[in-house]
């Protein structure tokens, strides 16, 4: 019995801490329903714990250490120092530059806001935690009317499965003090959480990238609308194309 082949690399990688919270959950995931990974993820435990006994450190002997010590030279070379002294003004010159860059120049896009951050978090807890949808179909007609009652607006639920976004269900969230629709589409093993609510302050469609995670806001019909994942930049901005067509 073996793993699957396919996983192999991304177990080696969730054992590392190496996945982002999307691919980890997915990998948790697949292991709650295939032995055969689960057993060669238990491997890897072991093995690492037996890489970590104590008894395979290599001490230096001091005697070495002590001939290493006399080889070395008693101090630096006294000259030609001024190649050393210009190398070393240089380095810490760029370094100086370089944070008067990250303080002085906005970053592009979105400016990180408490908005960003509370997206991120509700889309991470809803994978993590399997609260993803609280009503699951693929059927426009039924998620819609679930929300009604539930928030005081009617969000669009298109079912874009032709576009390559079927529908998943929906749920409530809770993003910046209010109770907000969360619309979960897919895109091949990738979710896509899209949140909306009545516009506020009027806003140009914006797109920018946090904790790995690409946010796309825009605004449309007298909603604001939210979609974060981590898709490619190409497919959310195919999804907002495609979303705002069928609305």
């Amino acid at each position: 019995m073996t793993a699957c082949d396919d996983r192999l690399l991304e177990l080696h990688a969730l054992l590392d801490g190496e996945l982002d919270a999307v691919n980890a959950a997915a990998a948790e995931t697949h292991l709650k329903g295939c032995a055969n990974c689960v057993a060669e993820f238990d491997r890897l435990v072991a093995l690492r714990g037996l890489l970590q006994e104590p008894a395979l450190r290599f001490e230096v002997p001091a005697i070495l250490r002590a001939r290493i010590a006399r080889s070395l030279p008693d101090a630096m070379p006294t000259a030609p120092p001024s190649r050393f002294v210009w190398a070393a003004l240089g380095a810490g010159t760029a370094v100086a530059a370089s944070m008067l860059l990250m303080v002085a120049v906005p970053q592009s896009g979105m400016q990180r806001s408490g908005i960003e951050q509370q997206l991120v978090g509700s889309h991470v807890r809803s994978l993590l935690a399997n609260h993803l949808v609280d009503v699951v179909t693929s059927d426009r007609h039924v998620v819609r009317p679930w929300f009604n009652g539930r928030i005081d607006f009617s969000p669009p639920t298109p079912d874009l499965s032709a576009q390559g976004f079927p529908l998943a269900g929906g749920r409530l969230d809770y993003i910046d003090g209010r109770v907000v629709p969360a619309i979960v589409y897919r895109r091949r093993l990738h979710t896509i959480n899209l949140f909306a609510w009545p516009e506020g302050r009027a806003q140009a469609s914006k797109s920018a990238h946090f904790d790995g995670y690409n946010i796309r806001h825009w605004e449309r019909g007298g909603l604001e609308f939210w979609a974060i994942s981590d898709v490619p930049d190409e497919d959310m901005e195919l999804f907002q194309r495609a979303f705002d067509e069928a609305a």
